[in-house]
């Protein structure tokens, strides 16, 4: 099976968790770190869940699933051992247009679940098509070793000066980003030279879309 790679948007969206244990907790937290507003069908649920539940991060109904839990959801995730769960939360789902997906269960998967190293902004995604999560764990263990000091804030100042060329009208082709995007850039970066490191920036990605436009 071939999967399309994509980052959705689902702040402020309803998603729904089936499942109360360590799984599910892994899942809302995930949930939750891109702001999504999740559900958790479970009767029971780890501490970790609890403290969420009494914060007023998550809601809760506490009991089993039940036809018709996903009535105004855009994505659920089933993390159950139980086959029969998996197999009703898939069907309801794919009647409601309801993205679904059910942990180690790939036939009852509209996507998957990728393994993710992030540096603020900056998200890496890692993925082995479903074959094998554990080398894609691996993958990304061996990404977090390196740890690319420097990256997070590397973004956000490239994000601002985008921006500002945006306004005025430049747009500097890929290769000049490619250029000056170097290693010095991020050294000042890391030595807390923001303003060096952002006119450095600047004057080499004008040079470029002002000879662009000539």
């Amino acid at each position: 099976m071939g999967f399309y790679p994509i980052f959705l948007e689902i702040a402020d969206r309803p998603c729904l968790v089936v499942g109360g244990g360590a799984v599910a907790q892994r899942k809302v937290e995930g949930l939750l770190a891109a702001d999504a507003q999740v559900t958790v069908v479970s009767p029971r649920l780890t501490a970790g869940l609890v403290a969420l539940r009494q914060q007023g991060r998550i809601q809760h109904i506490a009991r089993g699933y039940a036809p018709g839990d996903l009535a105004g959801f855009i994505l659920a995730i089933v993390a159950s051992d139980d086959r029969a769960v998996n197999d009703a939360v898939a069907q309801e789902a794919r009647q409601r247009g309801v993205w679904v997906n059910a942990v180690d269960d790939p036939a009852n998967c509209d996507f998957i679940m990728p393994s993710v190293v992030r540096r603020g902004d900056l998200m890496i995604a890692i993925s082995t098509g479903g074959g094998s999560p554990a080398l894609a764990r691996k993958v990304r263990e061996d990404l977090e070793e390196f740890r690319g000091e420097g990256y997070d804030l590397l973004l956000d100042l490239v994000a601002e000066v985008r921006q500002e060329l945006k306004g005025e009208g430049l747009q500097p082709p890929p290769a000049a980003w490619n250029a000056a995007l170097d290693r010095e850039l991020r050294a000042l970066l890391i030595q807390g030279k923001r303003q060096q490191a952002r006119e450095r920036l600047l004057r080499a990605l004008t040079a470029h879309a002002e000879a662009d436009t000539r």
